[in-house]
Order: C-alpha cells, then structure tokens, then sequence
C-alpha cells in the first residue's frame, strides 16, 4: 500500500510538470487536414502508442479548429479557419486549444496564431459619391472621403490612394491617431458653374499585397451655388455606457449640430461617416433629429468598444469639417452559463487506489467577465469523492476529484455524478456535465469451491473416460482475475494417473480401470487458480465398489 501512495504521489507530480503551451503559426484559409506543428515530436510522444493513450484535442468554444493524426502525431486544421471572421479588429489572431493526456492525467495548451494572406481586396462602403460644392469654395478646401476597408493586415491590408479625373481637385491623406489614412479631396482650382456644373473623380484604393489588390469609388461633384457655414456640433465628443442587455429600439444619444445659414442650407441633417460593418448593424442614426438607438441585440462577448463618427450635413451638402465622434461602451451583464468543454467525462480509477488520490476531471468556460464569469465546481453529494478548484497560471480554472473513502469493484463497480460549474453573477449561472467513473478491478478475490470435499463412488468396472463427478469454484473479481482454470495438487503418481481434470470445466474423468481389490478408494486433491495467481483447494473422495469378478479359487 505505501507503495501504490508513492505512485500517485509521482503521478500527481507528473500532472503538474506536464503544464506548458505549444505555440505554432499557420496562415489562414489553409485547407482542412493542413500541418499547423508536430505535436508528438515537440512533447517527446511515442507515435506506436499515441492512439492507446487517450489522447485529443479539444479547442475552445463550439467549434473544434484543429484535430491529432493518430499516426503521425501532427496538429492539422479540422476546418478551412478564416482569419479575418475570427478577429475581425485585433491584430494578431490566435487559437488556443488543449491536447489531454486522459490515461496520464496530462494537458498541454497550444496556441496557435492564424497569419493572414491576402484575401482581401480594399472595398468602400460607397461605391458611389455624390459631393456637393459651392463655386465660392476656397482653393485649397479639403473634403474627407470615406476611408476605403481592408480586413487584411501589415503590407496587405490597405496602403495608398490615388484619385484620377479632373484638374480641379487633388488628392491628400492625413494620418489619424491610430495610424490608419484618411483621404481628403483637396480643392486644387476655383470652380466655375456656369463653366463646369459636374466633375467626375474616381478614387482608387490599393493594399501591399504581391500582387496588389483594388478598389474603387466614383465621385461626383456637383457645384453649387455659394453656402457659406457649414454645421457646428454643439460638442466635439459623446461618451455612452450601456448594458449589453439594452432593449432593442433603446436611445443612446442624441446629437445636435447647429447651421448659422437660413432656409435650405440652415438645415442639417446626420449621417455616419466612420463605422465597422458590425457597428452599422447594431445601431441607427435618424438623420433628421441627429438620435442613435439600437437596432439589433448587443453582445459584450463579442465586441464590447464601439467608436462611432457621425457627420452633419446642412441642406447645401456641405459637411467641411463638421463631424463628431460618440464612443460606446458595452457593459457586461451575466447573460452566459459556464459550459463545459464537454457533457460527459469519464475515468477509471482501480479500487485499490488510495484516499487523497486526486484527479483532473473537466474545464468550463464563461464568456462572461469580472465577478459574471466562472467561479468555481460543486459535485453531486456522495460518499466517495469531493471535488477541489485549481487554477493554471493562466487563470484557467480547473475541477479536481479527490478520493476519500476507499473504492470497492465488488460492492460498486461503477459512479455517475453531476459536476456543477458556477459563475459569480446575481443570480447566479450554472452548467452541469456527466462525470462516469469506472471502478477497475484488483485481485482482491481468491476462488471459493461450492464444496469443501465432494464424494463419488464407482463401480471397478467402470470403463476409463468415464466422469466422475465436476467440482466447481467461483471469484468475485472480473476479467481475467475471475478467470479460473483447475488442476489436481499434490498426490501419489498412482493417483495422478488415474484420473484427469478438465482445466476450464473442472470435470474429472477415469483414465484407467479400477481394481477394488487392489484399492478401495482414492482421494484426490484439487486447486483452483484465478487469472491473478491465487488459489482455492477442495477434497474429492472416490469410493470403488466391487463387481462380482473373480471366481472362487480351491
């Protein structure tokens, strides 16, 4: 027994060590069943053995990106991984997942950055421009076009632009805070309407790739007749927090610009003129009084930052430099239960595992955050084990079973618990899984006979091959440590070869004729041994009786 502690002692000891993190890189849209890294040669596993241990892959979330070759030992992607879908706003994209080591009670974390290609042509959300611009404008005067969008990234994600068309108009491109370019059409000569009432300018956005990929948007410029002021926003900045569970139809704010001009061109009107695809789809503006409400389901989990530009518009188009930034602030409510990685694990524990013994069972995940994300584990009462939390280093946090009580195949041979995850929110959230724990057995049974001794009689002219009688013995282990085989034990040779025992049915059969008048009985001895070595002996009394064979001798 102390040294079964021991083991477990160096078992726990190996499940710790076990703790680190692969990192590979493959780029994305790469087919399914593509190499990513060599997860059998970087962890020292043995390829013959790989598919007998246990071992998989499990990623984080739903969808299962990556999968094990069982017989190379490789890490390949399980589906075509698009990087752009994934991280749509962060700059460098990367998966974790977890290979476990079931039968080693090992995990290992890979993390695996998805580089990107050049997928992605630059695209404007307007195709079509139309700029109205008064034939008293200024030489000089700058007019912001929407920035062209591309998902890519570094030298193919978006790099230059280049406006063709007219002698009237130039181009230039202001850098904003994060980086990013921002076209202006700059008014290079006065305009005349009665010379020229249309110009047609077509603006042309290329990214860095090899080969380069474009867009283009047309503009067009209609003139107008003088508009001196253009909208003011009363602020040059809104500010909104709002809870990810905000009704739809909600008002977040209201923005206000204001035009000095009368009539026509004192009236302004609201548009978005920075905004991401998601933010379009999850806001409206009223362009006529300037209101932003929400207009489908917020979701923190999936972006929690939404910078929103709106632009204000008087009746004569002109927006100059009349814009206005709102930053919204997504709340975190506790709308996520943990869920498990899985709905059932399974162990098997032999029964003469010793109390303390502990094991890794299960991971939940919370897509929530702060005191809404996942707590802790709760099990199922039972008098067998107690459940413990652990947290990796990475603030992973783990169940772990502890044994305190000693099993016993033979009274229960197999457990189902619930393991309950829990998270922090009020009320709290919960998530269940099936924990299966299989008792495996250990030789802890010798055979019994269902007799002590056993007693038979024969006539001396009993033929040889005939049976004698069947002794029978039963172990209340399983498997091969119930699996018994008979045999005589130690007897007179004389005995020996006179009868015969079956191994596998413990028949007993004559090999020889009788004699009573040589012998009158035999007592035989017989062992029983199970598949692990112990053994059971029982008694078998053979009584001969006589025949009338012999003629009277004068």
């Amino acid at each position: 027994r102390r040294q079964r502690v021991l083991l477990w002692g160096v078992l726990l000891a190996a499940w710790e060590a076990a703790w680190g993190q692969l990192r590979y890189s493959v780029p994305e849209e790469m087919p399914k069943g593509s190499f990513v890294g060599d997860v059998a040669k970087d962890l020292g596993l043995q390829l013959p053995v790989l598919g007998d241990r246990g071992i998989r892959v499990v990623s984080e979330g739903r969808t299962q990106y990556f999968s094990l070759h069982g017989k190379t030992g490789h890490l390949v992607t399980a589906e075509r991984i698009d990087r752009e879908q994934l991280c749509e706003s962060v700059q460098q994209c990367v998966l974790r997942c977890e290979l476990i080591v079931e039968d080693e009670m090992k995990f290992h974390e890979i993390e695996v950055e998805i580089t990107d290609i050049n997928d992605n042509a630059p695209t404007f959300r307007e195709t079509e421009k139309e700029l109205r611009v008064s034939e008293t404008t200024a030489p000089g005067s700058r007019f912001p076009l929407r920035e062209a969008q591309d998902p890519d990234l570094g030298r193919n994600s978006l790099q230059s632009y280049e406006l063709s068309g007219d002698e009237h108009f130039s181009l230039a491109v202001q850098k904003g805070p994060g980086g990013d370019q921002r076209p202006e059409l700059v008014l290079a000569k006065a305009l005349d309407r009665e010379e020229a009432a249309f110009h047609e300018l077509v603006l042309r956005a290329s990214d860095g790739g090899d080969p380069a990929r474009t867009g283009l948007a047309r503009i067009h410029v209609i003139v107008l007749d003088a508009n001196d002021n253009a909208p003011a926003f009363s602020q040059s900045e809104y500010a909104v927090r709002v809870p990810e569970d905000v009704p739809v139809g909600s008002v977040l704010v209201s923005v206000k610009a204001i035009d000095a001009d009368e009539g026509l061109n004192g009236q302004v009107k609201y548009t978005f003129h920075k905004i991401s695809d998601r933010a379009s789809e999850l806001f409206n503006l009223d362009s006529e009084s300037g209101e932003i409400t929400v207009k489908d389901y917020l979701d923190f989990e999936k972006t929690s930052f939404h910078p929103l530009e709106v632009q204000a518009h008087d009746g004569g188009e002109l927006s100059d430099t009349a814009k206005v930034i709102i930053t919204v602030d997504i709340q975190d409510v506790n709308d996520n239960t943990p869920l498990f990685l899985q709905d059932n694990f399974q162990l098997e524990i032999n029964e003469l595992t010793s109390p303390g013994a502990r094991f890794a069972v299960g991971v939940a995940e919370d897509a929530d955050v702060g005191s809404n994300s996942l707590l802790g584990y709760e099990l199922e009462a039972n008098e067998y084990f107690v459940v413990e939390v652990k947290e990796t280093q990475d603030g992973i946090k783990f169940a772990e079973l502890v044994l305190r009580r000693a099993l016993d195949r033979e009274r229960e041979h197999s457990l189902r618990l619930v393991l309950t995850a829990l998270d922090g929110g009020d009320p709290p959230r919960s998530g269940t899984a099936q924990l299966w724990i299989n008792v495996t057995d250990a030789n802890d049974n010798a055979p019994m006979f269902t007799q002590d001794r056993y007693r038979a009689s024969l006539r001396e002219d009993t033929p040889p091959g005939s049976r004698v009688l069947n002794v029978s013995a039963y172990d209340a282990d399983s498997g091969t440590n119930a699996h018994i085989t008979y045999s005589f034990g130690k007897m007179p040779a004389k005995v020996l070869q006179k009868f015969l025992v079956d191994a596998e049915r413990g028949t007993i059969t004559l090999q020889e004729p009788l004699d009573f008048e040589d012998m009158r009985g035999y007592a035989l001895l017989v062992e029983a041994r199970d598949g692990g070595g112990l053994v059971a002996h029982c008694k078998v009394e053979v009584e001969v009786l006589d025949v009338n064979d012999n003629a009277p001798e004068v």
